[in-house]
């Protein structure tokens, strides 16, 4: 079992001492509890967000847009740092994850809002994309016109691991004033490389469905339902924020 989601990768159902699945004494992960906390997630999340976003508007009408820039860093940080928590501490899920959910709202509410800020409408656009491209991949892959084959799986991840270096790269050069131009700019280059990023993301989707229904079926602990939603919930950040992108470059153009 292999994803580009690095919440959910190959060993995440194993024992790392004696590499043998870990079976839990209260129940086994369902689908259907998997569902149903992905739901909780992301409801957590919108109510981070809204809040934020009222933020926003609350520090925009007071003329003191930067306000908001705790709720952005404290968001972004704090969400990173419970995210490498909950990947070390499986166990820890059923609280980390919807910490995580929480963090994550406060910051894509106030970066959305200063995004619709710019460019009205935008929101709701990336918002609408996003959800479709998941029920798009979900239905696809329920009825196997996509299958998550062996060399489907290491080309996502491939192209997952090599936009994660170049993104890093760029972090690097930041500090010393400088960037990879076509990531940020809103030419034709730099709107394709968002457009592959954005697919990239949405196969991601198909890779992290394909580890929940095996996670289900070897029968994993009842917690790693709340793992594997806070999982699937970093592919759907990430989703969400590339298309908000893509859509800010095109829109630039216009």
């Amino acid at each position: 079992m292999r994803s580009g989601n690095p919440a959910l990768k190959e060993s995440t159902f194993l024992d790392l001492g004696s590499g043998t699945l870990v079976k839990g004494d209260a129940g086994a992960m369902t689908l259907n509890g998997t569902v149903n906390k992905t739901a909780l997630l992301l409801v957590i999340t919108l109510a981070g967000a809204l809040f934020s976003w009222s933020q926003f508007t609350t520090a925009l009408a007071a003329n003191n847009p930067g306000a908001v820039m705790p709720y952005v860093w404290g968001g972004a940080i704090g969400g990173f740092i419970v995210a490498l928590v909950t990947v070390f501490k499986k166990e820890w899920a059923p609280f980390t994850a919807p910490l995580y959910a929480a963090l994550e709202g406060l910051f894509l509410g106030a970066v959305s809002a200063m995004f619709e800020l710019r460019f009205p409408g935008i929101v709701m656009q990336a918002v609408g994309l996003t959800f479709g491209t998941l029920a798009a991949l979900l239905m696809a892959y329920r009825s196997g016109l996509i299958k998550a084959t062996e060399n489907f799986k290491l080309g996502v991840v491939a192209a997952t691991g090599g936009i994660a270096l170049l993104y890093l790269v760029n972090i690097g050069l930041g500090f010393f004033g400088k960037s990879i131009p076509f990531i940020h700019e809103s030419g034709l280059l730099g709107i394709a490389f968002s457009g592959f990023v954005v697919v990239i993301a949405a196969l991601n989707l198909v890779l992290d469905f394909d580890f929940i229904e095996n996670g289900v079926e070897q029968g994993a602990p009842k917690h790693m339902e709340w793992y594997a939603a806070f999982g699937l919930l970093v592919t759907l950040v990430w989703l969400y924020l590339e298309i908000l992108r893509l859509l800010s470059k095109l829109q630039s153009r216009d």
